[in-house]
């Protein structure tokens, strides 16, 4: 029999399905709904076909349950997706049928993704939600100091984690009423945000133990460590470890024309919550508190010759390098020696 090309557009509540024979007619158009009851009911019922669906919040448990049911699946990249088709009105019955075309043609056009697996995103999920509680704090903590700023008055500089604590004296009687629940929220989410640290040092100790090599780099600790374990899934994905850096967004944009190269940003493609990871343990390795070696004075000697944004062009750069070497140490097992080492 030819095989079936099915274009699922995944909507929150209901999937538009197009279904192609292998000559492009459409023999079925369908609306399942969005829940594992739903996809199981209508493609346990169908012959094997390739499924084409992109990525989206249900993207995981949807291929999951797709190749457990024995489909070829394919994960389109959204960003292709948007390129190929962005001149077209916006359609869920037309998407559907657009993914189904263009999987059925050559799936590569579609730049497939792969899905971590479902423990590697329940871990990861720990890490996200660590970052969730972490931004809000923030924000807490911005608007406590705005709101005493407005009355005249300013806090004194602190750690964000010793916030509540060193500053509840210092807010202004005529702000206490407003502020004073703020800062028992901001010491719960503090009591929360170690609770989630222990957590994550623990499973990085026992279930990933490769995250031991590469916290050997100072500026990386268990959190980044982790999560670039992670995200990148499987090491042996990348055949040169200097990829690393281009997968995360870390290289920078071209537009090469004749004579014209001009130096543009970073493409920032990629996960952004790594990316951020890498640029603060770059920032570590360059501080005042960095411990010598390679990696800093190639960077220090960048931001020297770098003129103005020379700090921030050398950031970025040492960010990228630290992908390649964090892959490095990853793939090889060595050990890192901050002077004179060459992996």
């Amino acid at each position: 029999m030819e095989q079936l090309t099915i274009g699922c557009d995944l909507g929150d509540r209901w999937t538009q399905i197009c279904v192609l024979a292998g000559g492009g007619e459409i023999v079925e158009e369908a609306r399942v709904r969005t829940t594992p009851a739903g996809f199981r009911r209508y493609f346990s019922e169908r012959p094997t076909a390739r499924a084409v669906i992109e990525v989206g919040t249900h993207s995981p448990w949807v291929a999951d349950l797709l190749a457990e049911l024995e489909h070829d699946v394919v994960v389109a990249n959204p960003r292709v997706v948007r390129l190929i088709y962005a001149n077209r009105n916006k359609h869920d019955r037309l998407d559907a049928e657009a993914l189904a075309r263009v999987g059925r043609i050559d799936p590569n056009l579609l730049s497939p993704v792969r899905h971590r697996g479902r423990q590697s995103r329940a871990d990861l999920a720990l890490i996200r939600a660590r970052d969730e509680l972490v931004q809000t704090r923030s924000a807490l903590v911005n608007h406590v100091r705005g709101v005493v700023k407005s009355a005249g008055e300013r806090l004194a500089a602190c750690e964000t984690a010793a916030f509540h604590r060193k500053v509840r004296e210092t807010i202004p009687p005529s702000l206490r009423p407003a502020l004073n629940p703020v800062l028992v929220v901001l010491e719960q989410l503090t009591e929360q945000i170690r609770h989630y640290e222990r957590l994550i040092e623990d499973r990085a100790e026992r279930a990933y133990p490769e995250t031991s090599r590469l916290t050997q780099v100072h500026g990386v600790g268990s959190l980044t460590a982790l999560a670039f374990v992670l995200t990148l899934g499987d090491a042996d994905r990348f055949e040169k470890s200097r990829t690393v850096g281009a997968f995360l967004g870390l290289a920078r944009r071209q537009r090469q024309s004749g004579e014209s190269d001009p130096a543009l940003g970073i493409t920032k493609h990629g996960d952004r919550y790594l990316r951020r990871l890498l640029v603060g343990s770059a920032q570590r390795v360059l501080g005042p508190f960095g411990q010598d070696s390679d990696l800093r004075r190639w960077g220090l000697e960048i931001a020297k010759r770098g003129g103005r944004g020379g700090k921030r062009r050398a950031v970025v750069a040492v960010a990228r390098k630290l992908s390649v070497l964090l892959h490095r140490l990853w793939i090889s097992g060595e050990e890192y020696v901050p002077i004179g080492y060459t992996g």
